[in-house]
């Protein structure tokens, strides 16, 4: 069974999915559908508190179950992306050198396009070579956010709005 819930971040509306033992999608909306199921269980009542604690800069690491549907390279893709450190990013290039083969750029960056697991497996850390915003399904915008989020964090730097 897949359960389904909805948050309401400083990002827009996400969608979070999850079977009973893993994560298994993270979706921007614009809102939330008007009367759509909501099934919870706890693994999602955990995302939820995390990604609040996540936008409240109390969070840099989640610690969730997740599982995505690829091939072994997008697996080692993803998982390459949980280990870029919050508050920091890299390029595309640096994703496939840290993969072990420079020429995988566009398969790297193609992998990094279907992550179905936003801000969980950070893809947004993931930018141009000439630090340029490039390629996130959520809208630039979102990817700027999050990025300026996260400096602001690292940094030490907190605002209050």
């Amino acid at each position: 069974m897949v359960y389904t819930t909805y948050y309401s971040s400083p990002v827009g509306v996400l969608r979070i999915s999850s079977t009973e033992h893993y994560l298994s999608e993270v979706h921007f909306l614009n809102e939330a559908p008007v009367g759509a199921p909501v099934q919870l269980n706890s693994l999602l009542e955990s995302c939820v508190v995390q990604l609040e604690e996540y936008f409240q800069g109390l969070r840099k690491v989640f610690d969730l179950p997740f599982s995505q549907t690829g091939s072994d390279f997008q697996k080692r893709v993803w998982e390459e992306l949980t280990l870029i450190p919050f508050g920091r990013t890299i390029s595309y290039m640096d994703l496939a050198k840290r993969l072990g083969d420079p020429k995988a750029i566009r398969a790297a960056a193609s992998t990094n396009g279907k992550n179905q697991l936003p801000i969980i497996v950070p893809c947004h850390r993931v930018i141009g070579a000439n630090n340029d915003l490039v390629g996130f399904g959520g809208g630039l915008w979102r990817k700027r956010w999050l990025l300026d989020h996260e400096k602001k964090i690292a940094h030490g730097v907190q605002t209050l709005f």
